[in-house]
This record gives C-alpha cells, structure tokens and sequence, in this order.
C-alpha cells in the first residue's frame, strides 16, 4: 500500500475521532466521556498504523511531532480537547511519550505487535477503567492518595487482558498466559502511579512484561 493511501485511511481515522468527540460534546457530555473518547480513539492509530504497513520513520516522526504538541498544550491551550478537563497533569505528555519510546523501541526490533499490546492497555484498559468506574464505581478505596473504584480496576483488567489476547493470538497460543499477569500489573499500575504517570507506567511495563514473558516462553 501506498504511503499517501496509508496516510490518508490515518487520517480518516482521525477524523473520525475527533467528529465523534466534537459531537459528544456539543451534546454537552461530560468532560471525561469526550477525553477518554480520544483517548481511546487516538491509541487506536498505533495498531493501525501496524497493520497498514506505515514505515517506522514515520510513525516515529509523527510520535515525536504528537508528542512535542502535547508538552505545548501544558502552556498553550493547543489540544484542549484532550487536556481540557480541569486537570493539571503532564498526563498527556505522558500518554504521547510512551507511544514514542515504544515505536522507538519495538519497531526497528520487529516486535511492534509489543508496543501495540503497550498502547492498547493504556488506551483502552485506562479508558474503560475510567468510564466504568466514574458511571458504576460503587466500592471505592485509596491507593497513595489516588481514589479508584473496584469496578473500574476489573475493568481496567479485563480489558487489559482482552486486548493483550487480541494482539498475540496470532503468534501463538500461549496468548492467554501471558496476557493475564500483564493484565494485573497494568491494574495495579493503573491505580497507584501518581498525576498522570500511569500514561507512562502502564504502557511501558506492559510492553516489556509480555515481551519478557513471550521470549521465556519461545514466542519470540
């Protein structure tokens, strides 16, 4: 496929996104919803990215430009969408930061299914955790000073180890195994690291833990 194709079904993508968030909002959702919308919509790009055949310059290229933006946005109103909800974190940052190393990382190994699995858990294991623990979070506890929900850390499990099984199905059938530590880690990760930094734990972690764990298992 051709980069000018590849770069136009990306951006269609985007669109796509950020119409569906511009819509929620306008529908005067709650700040939250709209975020984790783009949140989740805008990780979605990476898998895309892979599965499209993108070259790694230019996902690392772009990473690094989405990357800068976001630091820009902690100053200048830039990305209000995303950041715009009240919180004074350097959670974005974070969050286009961990795609940069991982794409830096995985890519020129020829393990982007790794920094796929990494995204993924943070884009849609945070989201879920986030919107199903603010609408259904009943049993709530404290881990260092950050309020967390029950409901939300099974979600942020859950959908961890969904994703994490979606990625290495194809790599062998071990998936299963290794996707449930992975998917505990990233929980725990999620509800104890500070001020955003779980944009930046969890991906991580969660991608080094399933290569440390593919590569003990023969998978890589």
């Amino acid at each position: 496929m051709s980069l000018p194709l590849q770069g136009m079904l990306i951006a269609l993508w985007l669109s796509l996104v950020f119409t569906i968030a511009e819509g929620l909002r306008r529908g005067q959702q709650d700040g939250e919803l709209v975020r984790k919308a783009v949140h989740i919509g805008t990780g979605n790009v990476v898998p895309l990215a892979w599965g499209l055949g993108v070259p790694y310059e230019i996902c690392l290229a772009v990473a690094g430009g989405f990357t800068t933006l976001a630091l820009m946005s902690q100053f200048v109103a830039v990305l209000p969408m995303i950041s715009g909800v009240g919180r004074k974190t350097f959670g974005v940052f974070y969050y286009a930061l961990s795609i940069t190393l991982l794409v830096g990382i995985f890519w020129p190994l020829g393990l982007p299914q790794f920094a796929v699995i990494g995204v993924l858990v943070m884009t849609w294991g945070d989201g879920m955790a986030a919107l199903i623990g603010k609408r259904w979070g009943r049993h709530r506890y404290m881990v260092w000073g950050n309020g967390r929900s029950l409901e939300g850390s099974l979600a942020m499990a859950v959908a961890s180890y969904g994703v994490t099984v979606a990625v290495l199905w194809p790599f062998g059938g071990w998936s299963w195994v290794v996707a449930l530590p992975v998917a505990l880690v990233a929980s725990v990760l999620e509800a104890s690291s500070p001020g955003g930094t779980d944009n930046l734990s969890v991906p991580l972690i969660s991608a080094g833990l399933s290569y440390g764990l593919c590569w003990g298992l023969g998978l890589v």
